[in-house]
């Protein structure tokens, strides 16, 4: 299946990045940087929301609104690296891009590729989320041991509390999901699936 992904120019240009994460050194490569990673994750983005039509239509996003900026935000960091060292997109649910909830996620770097589903770090939403797991308990349980997720995903991990969070009780059948902060399932893959031709076929398998 022949799709858009990156290429060899990709990468080189995120290694070199990690040894010379500087402003003058993206400025002067920046051509680079606009073709070979911003265009190529733009069509990638463009490829998944036409899959997502059949599955996920409330989730698409314009590739530009999807895609994160390269820039980081190093006003409240002790790293001031101006510069991400991957690339990544997300997809939040339409009408809450302002105030989180669950939603896809990928992201590519030299090191590996990210492809998430769910809500990473919910922090408004979160008291919603467990709410509602106490009514939905068997249902969460019977979705995230299903087969596929398996077969495609890492273990569900959910960051989880050492105590039950406050006003909740202590002896319900859903206390042990109750413990955890993140609700995202994650699939991790090598660097290298994101060079070849069936790429965006795999992430949407995995979303």
């Amino acid at each position: 299946m022949v799709g858009p992904h990156f290429s060899e120019q990709t990468f080189d240009f995120l290694d070199e990045l990690e040894h010379h994460n500087e402003r003058e050194w993206f400025e002067e490569h920046k051509p680079i940087y606009e073709l070979e990673l911003k265009e190529r994750m733009l069509g990638i983005i463009e490829s998944l929301n036409l899959a997502m039509g059949d599955f996920a239509g409330d989730y698409i996003r314009p590739p530009n609104k999807a895609m994160t900026r390269i820039y980081r935000d190093v006003r409240f960091s002790k790293d001031k690296t101006p510069y991400k060292t991957q690339l990544a997109a997300y997809w939040p649910r339409q009408g809450l891009e302002k105030a989180g909830g669950a939603g896809y996620f990928l992201q590519v770097g030299v090191h590996g590729v990210m492809v998430a589903g769910g809500a990473y770090t919910p922090q408004p939403p979160l008291r919603a989320i467990r709410d509602y797991v106490l009514d939905h308990h068997t249902l969460l349980r019977s979705l995230l041991a299903a087969p596929a997720v398996g077969q495609l995903a890492q273990p569900f991990g959910g960051n989880t509390l050492i105590r039950p969070p406050r006003g909740f009780p202590l002896d319900h059948p859903a206390a042990d999901l109750l413990l955890n902060r993140s609700w995202a399932v994650v699939a991790l893959l090598p660097g290298e699936v994101s060079l070849k031709e069936n790429f965006t076929h795999l992430v949407i398998e995995r979303f």
